[in-house]
């Protein structure tokens, strides 16, 4: 059994210590030296509570920062994780620098306990560096690595500790409301840039086109704010469809309220596409194929397997548009199909029917012997919806999963 790398754990603490200071402190300090520094704030956060208690889950964060360091099983882990520690540092501190806020609330006076933690944090904090809240952010980043390491009660506990720690962002007067959601939005970003997996290949251009709607959404909402406050959800629907493209990893858009402005206008968008097209075609026994169904699209189908992980509709199989999908996820796709044989007919779909729904149906009509090779099923495929867009990496990776089902080697 290998050892913690403790010692290498050690020292990327003591960098991260010099550089967290070093930086935040910078930050601080040019925004110490504008005229006027803006204050974001609503009108509705005058009636925020100042809980001087929660000050401990706010200083909390420290302790916690240092055993995360600590918790880290093998190099690989430790030096993920303190790349991500350093890269919400780094994205942070840049928007403070970009774009400094200042925090306008004011303390009542406190005595006890409580005062001395205040003045402790008072003797390098400053009211600026306030969007994204590098401490939700931070938070958002220590959290994915401590429920990594626990479970059962013990999640459960850390998880309420780590609400409580959100919330004393605002409780302690520390920040205004807005800095919080962009603290956890970058805290997410962050994970999704540096994953614990890659189910594909990073999708460079998509990640980037989606990432410039954000970045759209989100500089509109802050320039026309009132109702453009609103334009926050689609640009952060759009970031994680970007972080979905850039992991390989349909889990970024499993949240379907979060998603749903993205998600409502991929339903609009196939049915647009799909517009005078049969919304669904034979195949083979009682299976057939097509777009994500309608009420009326569902006539006659008993069961259906949904493919698409972005379309505001439950998906069995979730994959992602324009990438192939894994092997395990046409294991899981050629399962679920086989599960429903006493309820058939069946619907294959995807959001327009060309793709997902092609390439699964082509796996399954090689399990269920119905097509022995990739170049048969995939031709059975478009016998039944000619419409089908079945690219070349799409048959190369249906081919290399025949091939492992079949144990041989390429």
């Amino acid at each position: 059994m290998k050892q913690r790398p403790l010692r290498r754990a050690l020292a990327w603490l003591a960098f991260l210590v010099l550089f967290f200071f070093g930086t935040y402190n910078f930050a601080n300090f040019v925004a110490s030296q504008r005229a006027k520094v803006p204050v974001l704030m609503f009108a509705w956060e005058r009636h925020i509570p100042f809980l001087a208690w929660t000050i401990l889950p706010y200083w909390s964060t420290d302790l916690l920062y240092a055993l995360s360091l600590l918790l880290c099983l093998t190099r690989q882990e430790l030096d993920l994780h303190g790349k991500r520690l350093v890269a919400i540092q780094v994205f942070s501190v840049a928007c403070f620098l970009a774009f400094p806020l200042s925090c306008s609330f004011e303390r009542p006076a406190i005595s006890g306990w409580e005062s001395d933690l205040f003045s402790a944090l008072l003797t390098f904090d400053r009211p600026f560096n306030q969007a994204p809240s590098l401490h939700i952010g931070l938070a958002v980043v220590l959290w994915a690595r401590y429920r990594r390491h626990t479970s059962g009660a013990l999640r459960i506990a850390l998880a309420a500790w780590f609400l409580l720690i959100g919330v004393s962002a605002l409780t302690t007067y520390q920040h205004h409301f807005i800095d919080v959601p962009t603290g956890l939005w970058a805290g997410l970003l962050v994970i999704a840039a540096l994953p614990e997996r890659r189910m594909a290949e990073p999708q460079v251009r998509l990640t980037l086109l989606y990432l410039a709607g954000a970045i759209v959404c989100t500089a509109a909402a802050f320039v026309l704010r009132g109702y453009g406050w609103l334009l926050l959800w689609p640009g952060f629907a759009l970031s994680m469809v970007a972080a979905a493209y850039w992991t390989g990893d349909p889990v970024w858009l499993a949240n379907k309220i979060v998603i749903l402005p993205y998600s409502v206008a991929a339903w609009i968008n196939s049915r647009l596409w799909t517009r005078g097209e049969a919304a669904k075609n034979h195949l083979v026994d009682g299976v057939w194929i097509g777009r994500a169904p309608s009420k009326s699209d569902r006539d006659g189908m008993n069961s259906v397997v949904a493919l698409c992980a972005e379309l505001p509709i439950r998906s069995d199989v979730p994959m992602l548009d324009l990438i192939p999908p894994t092997h395990e996820q046409l294991d899981a796709a050629v399962l679920a199909i086989d599960q429903l044989a006493g309820r058939r007919p069946t619907l294959i779909c995807c959001a327009l029917g060309y793709s997902r729904s092609a390439i699964a149906s082509a796996a399954w009509l090689i399990a269920a012997g119905h097509a022995v090779t990739a170049e048969d099923a995939f031709a059975q495929v478009a016998r039944a919806r000619p419409q089908v867009v079945i690219g070349r990496e799409h048959k190369l990776r249906l081919q290399q999963w025949v091939d492992r089902r079949n144990g041989i080697a390429r």
